[in-house]
């Protein structure tokens, strides 16, 4: 093994020093900004990938300060720079990018990087070392691109390197270090697609219970590719709107840690996932009927607008959220094929405007206690609490009183054997609410509070339990009406 101390480091930026792709960063941030900008992509392409990445980093900047880092490599490279090693920064990024990472971290004493139509990656950068350290340094790299260079390196550091191609590399190269990266599992998947979320879909199967139609087998067939339909839709905008709050997620003390924000997973991945997820999501509700395919495709509009526009408006964000959980039990409805209720609709309305508040003030709980005066996107400040909380505790009382007058309508009394159990689903309405709203003062809601009640054992006692008189109200009718 040779001495490879006074040897100069030199470090790549991409999926070495950081898991992300700063490209792939840069464009997402800039159709962001611009979704015009999406057409003229292919335009920057035709002027080579140099080219491309000059176009792209004159219209959009990346926050060095927000991107992840290799805290293992990154502190090593400290270590080095302490003892008076050199230390380079060397990658196919555009210069302005390097140079505002070596800015923020201060560890490299020279940056090598992508400008005036030279794209440095690959012999490009192998020539750039040579020609500004020498013959003579060390490589730490990530991927098989960086085969060549590894070849010509006095010994190698290896960063997240498949096996594979790590045992290319011991074949020609001593190793000086090898930092392992934690393997993105299924789990970590199931975390980005927020697959505890498709609870919330489970208001699709409203409409077959209210109907009391939930032993028809085709229809219970259609509602589950329903269900389905929605939950990989709802997957592919979570990734997607991950994708579009990188930043603002690196930032918050949860959402930090989220798969792409931390780098776990690459931001091409979710691409592609997020694209295969959409098209089996069609697929499967064209196959219920077109009328749901249509409901499907409104859905996908109206949280593409939420996540773009609206949820950075204040109160906005809320009524979007309470129209996209009313929208499901529409959609419930369309695949069924049953007439939704006005009262049903009012209901929810109410309801769901509760619990998006219910959301927002969480939120704000949260960041009130880690003494953050505003969330970061939305615009929403600690102060808003005075406004918010009687504003989302008044939305419930209102569910409560359409709950209430659906009770005594004409049709509710000639539909129900006994209605007036009913009243003993708006009390259970009243303290599940009430409930949620005393959680989030405590501070012990979750980010969404359908989740939450889905998980919190009260909840899920109280729901069973309206259920039940629900049931209990309408299926009497069999017995004295035999």
């Amino acid at each position: 093994m040779i001495d490879t101390a006074d040897i100069p480091l030199v470090v790549d930026l991409d999926g070495t020093l950081t898991p992300t792709d700063t490209l792939l960063e840069s464009v997402v941030q800039l159709v962001k900004r611009s979704p015009s900008s999406l057409l003229l992509l292919p335009w920057w392409l035709l002027r080579g990938r140099a080219g491309f990445k000059e176009a792209i980093s004159t219209r959009a900047a990346i926050d060095a300060e927000r991107l992840p880092y290799n805290a293992p490599l990154l502190d090593y490279l400290r270590e080095e720079k302490s003892r008076g090693r050199q230390i380079v920064l060397a990658t196919a990024a555009h210069h302005s990018i390097a140079q505002a990472v070596s800015g923020r971290l201060g560890v490299f004493d020279k940056v090598l990087a992508t400008q005036s139509g030279s794209n440095l990656k690959g012999p490009a950068k192998l020539q750039a070392i040579q020609d500004n350290v020498g013959e003579a340094f060390v490589y730490a790299g990530d991927c098989a691109a960086d085969l060549p260079i590894w070849k010509q390196a006095r010994a190698a550091i290896l960063v997240g390197v498949p096996q594979r191609i790590a045992e290319q590399v011991r074949q020609s190269t001593p190793i000086e270090r090898d930092f392992q990266r934690p393997e993105s599992g299924l789990a970590t998947w199931l975390r980005a697609l927020r697959v505890h979320q498709w609870a919330k879909n489970v208001l699709l199967f409203v409409p077959l219970l209210t109907t009391f139609e939930f032993t028809d087998i085709g229809k219970l067939i259609h509602i589950v590719l329903a269900f389905m339909a929605f939950s990989l839709a709802a997957s592919a905008t979570y990734v997607v709107n991950d994708l579009w709050d990188l930043g603002n997620d690196r930032v918050h003390p949860r959402k930090r840690l989220r798969p792409f924000a931390s780098g776990a997973l690459p931001i091409h991945h979710g691409l592609l996932v997020a694209g295969a997820a959409l098209a089996l999501a069609i697929a499967l509700a064209a196959t219920v009927s077109p009328g749901f395919a249509w409901m499907l495709l409104a859905y996908l509009v109206l949280t593409s607008s939420y996540s773009w526009v609206i949820k950075e408006y204040v109160l906005m964000d809320v009524l979007m959220l309470s129209l996209l959980y009313t929208i499901r039990i529409l959609a419930g409805s369309v695949a069924i094929g049953v007439t939704t209720s006005s009262w049903l609709l009012a209901f929810s309305a109410f309801t769901f405007l509760s619990l998006a508040l219910v959301k927002r003030c969480a939120e704000l709980v949260s960041l009130k206690e880690a003494g953050a005066p505003a969330t970061r996107g939305r615009d929403y400040r600690v102060s808003d609490l005075v406004v918010l909380w009687p504003l989302g505790v008044g939305a419930a009382l209102c569910a409560v009183v359409v709950f209430g007058l659906f009770i005594s309508a004409p049709e509710t009394q000639a539909r129900y054997a006994t209605p007036q159990l009913l009243w003993l689903v708006a009390i259970g309405l009243v303290y599940w609410m009430a409930r949620l709203w005393i959680k989030t003062s405590r501070g012990e809601m979750h980010d969404d509070p359908v989740v939450y009640a889905l998980k919190d054992r009260g909840s899920r006692l109280t729901v069973l339990a309206m259920i039940a008189a629900v049931m209990v109200a309408h299926f009497s009718v069999l017995e004295f009406f035999p």
